[in-house]
C-alpha cells in the first residue's frame, strides 16, 4: 500500500467512526474499559493513531546533536564516530551542516577497512544518495517511504533549505511501542529511586500505575501511561530541564530531559 492508499484508508476509518457520533480514538478507549483490549495495545494504537498529526520536526534529532562527519575527511574517521556513537548511518557534510551530500553505512565500510585499503582516503566514494524531508513532513508518510525505499534515515530540512536535524526509522518506532535499548543505550537506571525525605528520582519512563501503588502518587490520563509521557502532556510539549509542576502536593522538576523524551524527574514535598 502506498502512501496515498493508506492516507485513503485511514480517512476511511476515520469517517466511519465520525458517521456514528465517536471518534475511533473513543471507540479504542471504551474497549480498554470493557477489558477488550489490554492498556499496552491501547497505547500503541493511540500512538500509531496519533502520528498523524506528528511531523518530523516533532520527533527529530536536532542538528547540534546529529553525528556527522565532513566529506573532506577520511573513512577511518567515520569508523571511529561509528563506534564511538553506535550509529550505523552517518551523514556526511561540505564545509557545514547545512550541506549534507551523502550518507555513509557502516556495512559498506566493513570490505575496505579489511581488506587493508588505504583508510586515509575521503568517504565519498561509499556514499549513498541521502533523502531530505521538511520539518513539516508527516511521520506516517515518512516512515511509508522508508519501507517502501528500504531507508533507515532521513535529513530534515528547515524552510530556507539548511538542515534541521535527522529522523531515523528507530525513531518512528519509539513513538509507537517506546523507547528501544540496544547495547549501546546507557544503562537505565532504576524506574523509582528513593532520597530520602520523601523525595524521589523518576525515569521518565516510570509507570503512572507504579507511582500509584508504590507512592500513592495518583495521576490519572487517558492518553499516556508514564510519568514522562504525563508532563509532556501538561506542558504540551517535551519539558526543558529544570521545568517544575506542582502536583497532588509534590513539586516535579525535570532533572533530565532530550528533544524527543523526559529522561529523569526529581519529586519533591512542597515545603510549608
Amino acid at each position: 500500500m502506498d502512501e496515498g492508499s493508506d492516507s485513503r484508508f485511514w480517512l476511511k476509518i476515520f469517517n466511519i467512526f465520525k458517521k456514528n457520533g465517536h471518534d475511533l480514538e473513543e471507540h479504542i478507549l471504551d474497549a480498554k474499559d470493557d477489558g477488550e483490549i489490554r492498556g499496552e495495545d491501547v497505547s500503541m494504537l493511540l500512538n500509531i493513531l496519533s502520528l498523524r498529526d506528528t511531523t518530523a520536526e516533532d520527533i527529530m534529532v536536532p542538528r547540534t546533536d546529529m553525528a556527522a562527519a565532513q566529506e573532506s575527511g577520511t573513512i577511518r574517521e567515520v569508523a571511529d564516530l561509528i563506534v564511538e556513537t553506535g550509529h550505523s548511518r552517518i551523514p556526511i557534510y561540505r564545509e557545514t551542516r547545512d550541506q549534507i551530500v551523502g550518507i555513509v553505512h557502516a556495512k559498506d565500510l566493513l570490505p575496505p577497512m579489511l581488506s587493508g585499503a588505504d583508510q586515509n582516503q575521503p568517504p565519498t566514494a561509499f556514499m549513498r544518495e541521502p533523502y531530505f524531508v521538511p520539518e513539516t513532513a508527516e511521520i506516517s508518510g515518512v516512515l511509508n517511504t522508508f519501507r517502501s525505499e528500504k531507508m533507515h534515515l532521513a535529513i530534515v530540512v528547515d524552510e530556507y533549505g539548511g538542515t534541521a536535524g535527522l529522523v531515523t526509522l528507530e525513531d518512528i518506532i519509539e513513538e509507537i511501542v517506546g523507547e528501544i535499548e540496544d547495547e549501546h543505550d546507557e544503562t537505565r537506571p532504576e524506574d523509582v529511586q528513593d532520597l530520602g525525605n520523601g523525595r524521589l528520582r523518576l525515569s521518565g519512563q516510570t509507570e503512572l500505575e507504579d507511582l500509584a501503588e508504590g507512592h500513592d502518587i495518583i495521576l490519572d490520563s487517558e492518553q499516556v501511561d508514564t510519568i514522562g509521557g504525563y508532563l509532556t502532556e501538561l506542558a504540551g510539549r517535551i519539558p526543558l530541564k529544570g521545568e517544575e509542576f506542582t502536583l497532588v502536593d509534590r513539586r516535579f522538576i525535570i532533572e533530565e530531559a532530550d528533544a524527543k523524551h523526559v529522561l529523569t524527574v526529581l519529586v519533591e514535598p512542597l515545603t510549608t
